[in-house]
Parts: C-alpha cells; sequence; structure tokens
C-alpha cells in the first residue's frame, strides 16, 4: 500500500510529495524493516533494488512475516533531473537531518521522513557512488555505532564492510540521525552515478532477504551469501591524479593488485604524451576505480583496500 508521508505545495504551483510502499506479510510478526533511496537524485541503484523487493514480496506474501517499508525517491526534485542535490537550491540533502518541523521546505521533508522511519527495527539507506568513481558493493558504517551495526552488516552479501572513523562522519546524515535515535541504519553503496547494474543490485537483494531471514521476517529460502571483509579508515589506500588530463586505467574494477602494479596512466590528448603513471604503493583490493575519464590534480582515481589478497 502506497502512502504520502510528506506533501507540500511548491510555488511553482506543483506538489513536492514523498511516497512509501509499505508491504505486510501474512504472518503475525511486528518486526519492521525500512529501505529508503533516492537522498541524491543521480544515484539510481536503489531504484532496482526497490523494485525487486516489493516484486518478490508480492508474489510471495505468505512467506514475509513482518513489515517492509520502500522508500524509493526521498529527494523527488533531483531525481526528476538526474540532479545529486535538490534542484535550486544546491544542497544535499543528506546534510539536513534530523530537519525541522518548522523550517524551510526541505528542512520539513527531512523531519518528516525521520518521524516515518523512527520506531523501525532496522534500516538500510541505499546509495550509489557519484559519476565519477565505481565503487563494488559495501556497507559504510561509523566506528561509533560499529558493535550494533556490523552483526547485520555481514549479512548482507556485500564484498566488504568499510568501518569509518567517527571524526569522519557526518552528523547531518541520515544514516547519523537515525543511529542517534536507536534505529539500526546500515548505509549501501555500489555502481555508479546515473546507471543501474542489475548483477551488484542482485547480490545485495540476496543480502537484503539473508537479512530478513535472520530476522525472522522471511520464511523463503535464500541463495547462499558471502561474508564480506571488514576494513578500517587505516587499511584503505588512496590514489589520487597529481596532473590533469585523461585517466586510462591498465586494470578491472574489484581485482588484486600488489605493490608496484601499474594501475594506469594520466594521458594528454593535446601532446600526445603520457603525463603520470598511476602505481600501487600497497597491494590489495581496488574496490573504488574511476569511471570519469577526465581528471584534475587531486582527483580521485582508485581505493585499494590493503593487505588483502586473493588467496
Amino acid at each position: 500500500m502506497t502512502e504520502e508521508i510528506f506533501s507540500i505545495e511548491m510555488p511553482v504551483g506543483e506538489r513536492l510529495i514523498i511516497r512509501k510502499n509499505r508491504i505486510k506479510g501474512e504472518g503475525t510478526g511486528e518486526k519492521r524493516l525500512a529501505v529508503v533511496t533516492g537522498i541524491h537524485g543521480d544515484e539510481f541503484e536503489g531504484q532496482y533494488i526497490c523494485y525487486e523487493i516489493a516484486r518478490r514480496l508480492h508474489e510471495n506474501p505468505e512467506l514475509l512475516d513482518g513489515t517492509v517499508d520502500i522508500y524509493p525517491a526521498l529527494n523527488p526534485l533531483g531525481m526528476d533531473i538526474a540532479d545529486r542535490n535538490i534542484p535550486k537550491l544546491n544542497m544535499d540533502l543528506n546534510r539536513m537531518f534530523p530537519g525541522k518541523e518548522n523550517g524551510t521546505t526541505m528542512e520539513r521533508a527531512a523531519a518528516a521522513i525521520i518521524g516515518d522511519l523512527a520506531g523501525a527495527d532496522l534500516c538500510l539507506d541505499v546509495h550509489a557512488s557519484d559519476i565519477f568513481v565505481k565503487e563494488i558493493p559495501q556497507v559504510r558504517v561509523s566506528e561509533e555505532f560499529a558493535e550494533k551495526l556490523l552483526p547485520y552488516a555481514r549479512l548482507l552479501n556485500t564484498d566488504i564492510v568499510w568501518m569509518n572513523a567517527t571524526a569522519t562522519v557526518h552528523e547531518s546524515t541520515l544514516a547519523h540521525s537515525m543511529n542517534m535515535l536507536g534505529v539500526p541504519t546500515l548505509v549501501v553503496e555500489m555502481g555508479v552515478g546515473t546507471r543501474i547494474d542489475r548483477g551488484y543490485g542482485k547480490q545485495v537483494i540476496d543480502g537484503i532477504f539473508n537479512l530478513m531471514k535472520e530476522l525472522g521476517m522471511w520464511r523463503g529460502e535464500v541463495p547462499k551469501t558471502q561474508f564480506p571483509v571488514i576494513s578500517t579508515d587505516g587499511e584503505v589506500e588512496f590514489i589520487r591524479s597529481h596532473t590533469t588530463g585523461v585517466f586510462l586505467p591498465a586494470i578491472e574494477h574489484n581485482h588484486y593488485v600488489k605493490k608496484g602494479s601499474r594501475l594506469g596512466s594520466v594521458v594528454s590528448p593535446l601532446e600526445g604524451k603520457v603525463l603520470e603513471e598511476i602505481i600501487a604503493e600497497k597491494s590489495g583490493l581496488v574496490f573504488t576505480l574511476r569511471e570519469y575519464p577526465f581528471v584534475y590534480e587531486g582527483a580521485l582515481l582508485a581505493r585499494i583496500l590493503m593487505e588483502v589478497d586473493k588467496n
């Protein structure tokens, strides 16, 4: 059943409407899972995940024992034009939580979202990367809440769980606000902006049903899932460009590299020469790789999860 959780008249004569789809199982279970996405309007990976979860649940309502709330577009204005931020305002909705009930339009929207999510047993905040880099499926967890969140994160069938130092976590994100309210909230990230990778989506969807099975919300069978590598900020190497040009990767995404391996090069189309060879300074798994070819000095080219090998 679809419901409006926030609606307000806009100056242009239209309405801003944020909706959710509440799917209740045929059992008596009271657990509630919330799946939210679309905070950033250029991230579409969550759209496939929302569709496929809803499709499977509608096909087998007798196997669901509890409630699943699906929020596919928290920033519908941004999604309409594939704008990461809120159009015209150029503001990031994921820096406006927990919002204000008597604030600006989007502060009121943020407060309504938080109010509607309150009371859930678990929340999954699904993101894609931006248009510049591609990510393998991962869960991002703040060290502040790691003890509570890691048991859930391990069930989601992602490749890695990246624990971020508390000092690097923005307190005005949806995930931080919900965790502060006592609702365990995990950030799931995969793919690249403005695209849908159904392989990645299926991997995470299988993990979500595995999680529901462990929570006692799903009576059906679930595929075999993998255990992720657990990382911390100290185990991740950031590879950045030192020049401005076009990045030509020499490796595949989700690829294991050794120290000294060539990752790619930055070239000058004008001069026809290599400006910089990109060399791995550590061994490990390339879990982030530049997708957008044009780079500037300081641009992120890759991230390597260290101390990981293919064995």
